[in-house]
């Protein structure tokens, strides 16, 4: 799935949410899909966050992948198990969006996506910025992040979706 298509899916699928829907948490530690949509889009802008440092950098990084960095790379994707932050780097997602809000959110991704797509290869695969734990990224590896970790949440996204089935429309 390109880039884009995978953040549009997303976008596409926002519709068939109704409000009480989007922000309904099934259980206590797990999130809404409005959260989980909430943190793609964050977690997104911190990537191209990430590719806008690695294209003004003047400073080559020498130092490369941690050995699970090098793993998702190679693999072309995160593996398919439930990934727990740390405490300090989990704190739940916003749950007060509104499908409109959201909707803008993911075109601002898209946008800025759209932005980068002919440029980062262009960017010298030298500068990067230091990942928590897969290790010295170059721009295009944080491009290439930003669907990677869409496409993460797609089983997390239809594990919340099967929860969804007997919620009413208004809860």
């Amino acid at each position: 799935m390109s880039d884009i298509k995978v953040i549009e899916t997303y976008k596409n699928n926002l519709q068939n949410y109704t409000i009480e829907q989007l922000r309904y948490i099934t259980a206590e530690g797990i999130w809404s899909i409005g959260q989980m949509y909430d943190h793609l889009i964050v977690v997104a802008h911190e990537y191209l966050d990430n590719v806008e440092t690695c294209a003004s950098s003047k400073e080559e990084q020498l130092l490369g992948k941690t050995e699970f960095g090098e793993n998702l790379f190679k693999n072309g994707g995160f593996p398919p198990i439930k990934i727990k932050l740390p405490n300090e780097l989990n704190s739940p997602p916003n749950n007060s969006d509104s499908i409109e809000n959201l909707m803008s959110r993911l075109d601002q991704v898209i946008h800025r996506v759209r932005h980068w797509e002919t440029k980062v290869g262009t960017i010298d695969p030298n500068y990067k910025v230091k990942h928590g734990g897969f290790g010295w990224l170059n721009a295009k590896e944080w491009y290439d992040l930003v669907s990677m970790h869409f496409v993460h949440h797609l089983r997390q996204k239809c594990e919340l979706d099967h929860k969804l089935v007997n919620v009413p429309n208004n809860i």
